[in-house]
């Protein structure tokens, strides 16, 4: 068994093999955290794992019941092995076949981003509803950051830490979605005299990386530095199993969730997008034409898509509030 650096195993046959050693890993404070995009839309993948995927090609296609974005679109990652055109409509098919509207995830602004996949997508009436970034950092400097004493980790999402978690209603297939990744852990600050928790997050070790989200504070308890409180806490365990970088995704309109992933460290690696397929026309055989048909409700948020109050919302609240750490709307010192 070999582990490559993505932190990935591979089984080799022992007759296959010419030549090896054992190559020592560098230690987990001074490994850096650069990564190529395609190594990154992996490793962020891998931290919210749809329910059920398929392969079109090198695409993948994801579902897991309307919940998230993320993990209820294409992963365009190479190629599909149709034309383009041809591609889209078995992606149609696919996602129409679970009663999902159809979505591709693309990125761009980094080496081997998708900007022409994005061009093409345009040119046919997909509409992009959702832009975000994914930043890194060194795990480390966020670990040292703070004590991390009052906070709770555990394996588990308990009823406490969805009583903070911002989609309320949450749904066995959230649950399994949240938990269903490498190696998860959720941490808690608790509520005073049985309130909810003050603040919560959840990071997910992935070979080298550490990759958090759902980060929330109670509004009332916010500019107190529990948010970093949390992350340190996570970065902890997540170097004890080895991380030694980390990622998140943030919205480019969140200044204050900006402010405070800057000052511990993180940067822009590249933004990405979710685009959703255009209606396809419906034929009215008596007048001769085609007509638009009205959009259907949306299973992420239950209600018709790309109505005007989503304009200038966040991702996370867009995205069921759970693309991106949900942190305070000032810096401070959360």
């Amino acid at each position: 068994m070999i582990t490559r650096r993505d932190g990935q195993s591979v089984r080799i046959a022992e007759s296959a093999l010419v030549a090896g050693k054992v190559v020592p890993a560098a230690p987990a404070r001074r490994r850096g955290p650069a990564a190529s995009y395609e190594e990154l839309a992996r490793v962020c993948a891998r931290g919210w794992q749809p329910l059920e995927t398929e392969r079109l090609g090198e695409w993948e296609l994801r579902a897991a019941d309307g919940f998230t974005r993320r993990a209820n679109s294409v992963l365009p990652l190479g190629d599909p092995g149709l034309p383009l055109d041809a591609a889209l409509a078995a992606v149609r098919r696919w996602y129409g076949e679970r009663g999902l509207p159809a979505y591709v995830q693309t990125a761009t602004g980094a080496e081997g981003t998708q900007e022409l996949l994005c061009a093409e997508l345009e040119r046919r009436g997909w509409v992009r509803e959702v832009t975000a970034e994914v930043w890194t950092g060194a795990l480390a400097p966020v670990a040292d950051r703070a004590e991390g004493t009052g906070v709770v980790v555990s394996r588990q999402a308990d009823e406490a830490w969805l009583a903070r978690y911002r989609r309320k209603g949450v749904s066995e297939v959230a649950l399994r979605v949240l938990g269903g990744a490498p190696s998860v852990w959720f941490a808690t600050v608790p509520g005073a005299g049985g309130e909810p928790p003050a603040a919560i997050g959840r990071c997910v070790v992935d070979g080298r990386w550490a990759g958090f989200a759902a980060v929330e504070v109670d509004p009332g308890r916010r500019r107190q530095g529990l948010a970093t409180e949390v992350m340190a806490a996570l970065a902890r365990r997540a170097l004890d199993e080895g991380a030694s970088a980390a990622w998140l995704q943030v919205e480019t309109d969140n200044e204050g969730a900006r402010a405070l992933y800057a000052a511990l460290g993180f940067t822009p690696h590249h933004a990405y997008h979710h685009y959703r397929a255009p209606e396809a026309p419906e034929t009215d055989a008596s007048k001769g034409r085609a007509r638009q048909t009205q959009p259907p409700a949306d299973p992420v948020r239950n209600r018709p898509a790309g109505r005007p109050e989503d304009r200038g919302r966040t991702a996370d609240t867009i995205d069921n509030r759970d693309t991106t750490p949900n942190t305070p709307a000032r810096p401070g010192r959360s």
